[in-house]
């Protein structure tokens, strides 16, 4: 019984059919076509899947795809992705800040910095008088510069004067912008070649090295004579803090890191007993 069923059915599928249209006023054939029930659910599926498919094309490379319900716009995606970057970066930043606080609070404090060594080749650590300052103005460079300007004791016999004192040139390069102290600019501005290695102008201890949001990388190192000279907006440090160099000895790679840089330079500043001075006075450039 069930196999005749089966086979009525797929004889009543394939059964043929014929439509016809006609005038209605002369009751004349105008077209007919035969069909049969399979004919007819196969044209049926293969009509529903092209529209299916055509639907779906339309809304994934159109920007009808926006008004279904749920869906964000493009323009609240590329917020979305951009705001992920913004944080991603702010996170690394504010990681920066802090090993930055912890380190130079504990040099203004006469602590040794976690990790690092601080060795003073000029005098015993006993006689540094570390000033205090605002600690909520930490990220200006400037006064960054002024509070790591150690007051050292005084002492003409060992301290030759500056005229006396032969500096090694940072980097060669061209000067691109001169000391401005009207403007705040304590420095010179040397631009040189892509990787060029930047060295230090005298014997000293590295007092400090690490990242400031403004000038990115930097380097102050302590010399004779009540010297410090900063180098700053490198792309990478040799050297860490408490390390003894050498004038000429690489520190520093040329960069362009920091808030405040306009292109790939070195920033130089030459500070003696807490006053920045011109450094094209000094050294030939």
């Amino acid at each position: 019984m069930e196999e005749k069923k089966k086979k009525k059915f797929f004889e009543k599928i394939k059964d043929q059919y014929r439509l016809i249209i006609y005038n209605d006023t002369t009751f004349q054939s105008v077209w007919s076509m035969k069909l049969s029930r399979l004919k007819v659910f196969t044209v049926t599926s293969l009509m529903s899947a092209i529209i299916v498919i055509l639907v779906i094309l339309l809304i994934a490379t159109t920007g009808l795809r926006e008004y279904i319900p749920g869906y964000p716009k493009a323009e609240y995606r590329q917020i979305l992705v951009h705001t992920a970057l913004k944080i991603d970066s702010l996170e690394n930043e504010l990681k920066k800040r802090d090993d930055f606080f912890v380190g130079i609070k504990a040099i203004i404090e006469g602590n040794i910095p976690e990790d690092n060594l601080f060795i003073d080749t000029t005098i015993e650590q006993s006689e540094i008088e570390f000033l205090e300052y605002n600690h909520d103005s930490v990220f200006q460079d400037q006064l960054l510069a002024e509070q790591l300007s150690l007051s050292l004791q005084d002492n003409a016999s060992k301290n030759p004067g500056l005229s006396q004192i032969h500096f090694f040139v940072p980097v060669n390069g061209v000067i691109s912008n001169h000391f401005n102290s009207i403007t705040d600019h304590f420095g010179i501005d040397l631009v040189s070649g892509p990787n060029s290695r930047i060295s230090a102008v005298l014997n000293g201890t590295v007092i400090f090295s690490g990242w400031t949001l403004e000038t990115g990388y930097v380097i102050y190192i302590q010399h004779e004579a009540d010297l410090i000279s900063a180098y700053k907006h490198n792309a990478e440090l040799l050297k860490n803090t408490g390390d003894l160099v050498n004038a000429g000895e690489a520190i520093a790679i040329i960069g362009n890191s920091g808030e405040l840089t306009t292109g790939p330079h070195l920033h130089f500043e030459l500070w003696h007993n807490g006053t920045a001075l011109n450094p094209e006075q000094y050294i030939d450039f």
